[in-house]
This record gives C-alpha cells, sequence and structure tokens, in this order.
C-alpha cells in the first residue's frame, strides 16, 4: 500500500508539473496533494530519516494559496503596467485556451496574438500601443506559469524525497 500511495503522490506532482502550465489543470494545488497524501498514508522519511511535518505541509499550502492568486493578478497588473486594457487581459486568455491545440508555441503565440487583437479591434488602440500591451499581457503569463512551474518542481522534489 505504501508503495502505491508513493507512486500516486509522485504522479499528482507530475501532473502538477503539467498543470502549472495547462490553464485547465490546477498545477500547484495537486502537487500539494501529492504530499498531502504522503503525509496521511505514507511512512516515507528524507534522507536524515524526519518524517514529514505538519510544519512543511502548512508552509506550502500557504505558498501554493498565495501563488495561485498571483496567477489571476499578475497577468493583469503587466497587462495595465504597459498601458493595456482589460480587453488586452481577456484577448490573452483567449488566445491562450486557442493555443493549447499547439502546445507550447500556440498557448505563447496565442496569448500574444490574442492580446494584440483585442487592444487593437476592441479597445481601439494603435498597432505600437497594442504590441506594448500585448507584451504586457505575456510578461504576466510567463511569470505566473515560471512561479507554478517552481512551487510544482519543488513540491515534487519534496515528495521524492519523502516517498522513498
Amino acid at each position: 500500500m505504501e508503495t502505491f500511495i508513493a507512486i500516486l503522490a509522485i504522479v499528482l506532482g507530475i501532473v502538477g508539473i503539467v498543470g502549472s502550465v495547462v490553464p485547465a489543470l490546477p498545477g500547484p494545488p495537486l502537487s500539494w496533494l501529492g504530499m498531502l497524501l504522503l503525509y496521511i498514508w505514507g511512512d516515507g522519511s528524507n534522507g536524515a530519516g524526519e518524517p514529514m511535518g505538519i510544519t512543511l505541509l502548512l508552509v506550502w499550502l500557504g505558498i501554493v494559496v498565495l501563488v495561485s492568486i498571483l496567477d489571476y493578478i499578475v497577468p493583469a497588473y503587466f497587462t495595465r503596467l504597459t498601458g493595456g486594457s482589460r480587453w488586452g487581459g481577456l484577448g490573452a486568455i483567449a488566445g491562450l485556451f486557442l493555443g493549447l491545440i499547439y502546445p507550447p508555441l500556440g498557448m505563447i503565440l496565442g496569448s500574444l496574438l490574442g492580446a494584440f487583437l483585442a487592444e487593437l479591434l476592441l479597445d481601439g488602440k494603435t498597432g505600437a500601443d497594442s504590441v506594448k500591451s500585448a507584451f504586457g499581457a505575456f510578461l504576466g503569463f510567463i511569470f505566473g506559469t515560471g512561479a507554478k512551474l517552481i512551487c510544482a518542481g519543488v513540491m515534487l522534489f519534496y515528495i521524492v524525497i519523502y516517498a522513498f
């Protein structure tokens, strides 16, 4: 049973990394669930023989909540910072979803193109202003995705350490 829990926790950690890039999956929360499985049912310990503590679990829960909240705030902030409107942020999200057909390049280009077209066509901005806003939306997407990847990656590291 312990081996099954360890494998399930690792799978959740890996799916958490994938979910950090794919918008439909909640990446870091899935990785945290892997840690929670090991805490509740696993009997693993780290290299020093210490079992996973509740403090580690709660600290990572706080980090997951913070990263999840920032993932919604940061793209809009970067878009606004570069002069973008609400339309630019919505266009970036729409382009991201359309870009899921050809990940990861489609997601990146879709986000850029969606923000650009939304600013140009729906907000009536000039081409140069639309490019600037699209770049801001793209930077926000990259920052949010990077934070989620780092978070999920470190949690996968902890999962592996405490699973075996």
